[in-house]
């Protein structure tokens, strides 16, 4: 039987979700509709919307739900500069992280091609954390936003999220969160944290993949990619009211008992991370080695392309990555570790072990196991032949 570990790309469903959306699916009416069928969906909707709002910290007005992260991302991206150059003063520029998920940096290449953004890409430390003293001296009047991680996708750094939101307000900038990857392993506060605009997914916490959220801060200005009915606040479309449902039920489970749960996946992390180091001495840990997703492990294996690395693990019954899953096939080393500071040979050994709800210490026991031959025949492969384009990992 094949052993997941590959959380952070997706995770299965949870029992509970299954039985949440199994009984809306079969509900009749449109959430829009003033008829009484139309009128219960609508509960069902707003009640899963208020059930959203507080696994996030935000008030349920605030919850515009999508057809998943990477829409909630462009929205947000493309809404704030939208809104943010509405009037007479032009903001153009956009200050984003080198080391952001491909949703953010298609959407803001995309942004300067045909919107006219600026683009100021903010560097990232050996640990992927974005530098917070670069954005302090780059914000200015005309910054049209701020956007950046809560935590790495891909090598698991948690971001100075608060710290940076303060900068930006002093500015009377709005800052995007993605927090697509920290979303039910870390708490996430939006009030609290000060940011005008959140992207959430449930499909990352056991929720159905086509549903996501963008929360959007009662004074912040959003404005609209889709048009046809303004169903939402910021966003036109018959709702999914049983996809909202799935995911509140989704969000109700990830949130509940947060801190048990990210104890135990820390637990099993660090296990998983020493076991690693020995049986692989010369395998490197990538991003902060504590302040971290607690499900990730990322590492580097000298020698190794990561590609054969996941090939000959899926072959001995391991569902890992090398990173990224939206990147996956792509063949090119991860941006986020160029960014980092890493060599091309370096980066191209990535290989990336997220661990979930459903992991077992003996899972990882029995992947340690199993690591010390796949490394050995991949570094006998050795390296396919690769371009890197910069950004495009």
């Amino acid at each position: 039987m094949t052993i997941y570990l590959d959380h952070a790309a997706t995770t299965p469903m949870r029992p509970a979700v299954v039985q949440a959306f199994a009984a809306a699916l079969p509900v009749v009416g449109n959430p829009s509709s003033i008829h009484s069928q139309g009128q219960a969906a609508k509960r069902m909707l707003e009640e899963a919307r208020e059930t959203v709002a507080v696994s996030v910290g935000a008030d349920s007005v605030e919850v515009t739900f999508t057809s998943g992260g990477t829409e909630a991302i462009n929205l947000a991206l493309k809404g704030l500069y939208w809104a943010r150059n509405s009037g007479s003063v032009e903001r153009r520029r956009v200050l984003v992280a080198q080391a952001e998920h491909h949703a953010t940096i298609d959407a803001v290449d995309w942004m300067q091609s045909h919107e006219g953004a600026q683009l100021d890409w903010i560097p990232v430390d050996a640990f992927g954390r974005i530098d917070v003293e670069y954005v302090r001296t780059a914000l200015a009047d005309d910054v049209a936003l701020v956007s950046m991680l809560w935590a790495n996708n891909e090598v698991g750094t948690l971001q100075p999220v608060t710290e940076i939101a303060a900068l930006a307000a002093a500015h009377g900038v709005p800052v995007h969160v993605d927090a697509v990857s920290a979303l039910g392993y870390v708490p996430i506060d939006f009030h609290a944290a000060g940011v005008a605009a959140l992207s959430v997914s449930a499909h990352k916490i056991g929720g159905p993949v086509g549903v996501g959220a963008l929360v959007i801060a009662r004074s912040a200005s959003v404005t609209p990619l889709i048009h046809g009915g303004n169903q939402q606040r910021a966003r036109s479309g018959t709702m999914d009211a049983p996809g909202a449902v799935a995911f509140a039920a989704a969000a109700r489970e990830a949130t509940t008992g947060l801190t048990e749960t990210a104890e135990r996946l820390s637990s099993l992390r660090d296990s998983l991370i020493a076991g690693v180091h020995a049986a692989v001495p010369e395998a490197a840990l990538r991003g902060d080695p504590h302040d971290r997703l607690p499900g990730n492990a990322h590492f580097t294996f000298p020698g190794c392309e990561g590609d054969s690395l996941l090939f000959l693990l899926d072959v001995a019954g391991f569902s890992v990555s090398t990173g990224s899953a939206c990147q996956a096939g792509v063949p090119e080393a991860s941006h986020v570790l160029l960014a980092m500071g890493l060599d091309e040979p370096t980066a191209r050994g990535a290989l990336r072990i997220s661990l979930g709800e459903s992991t077992t210490a003996e899972e990882v026991e029995k992947f340690v196991a199993a690591l010390p031959k796949a490394v050995e025949q991949a570094r006998a492969a050795g390296y396919s032949d690769r371009l890197t384009v910069l950004g495009r990992g």
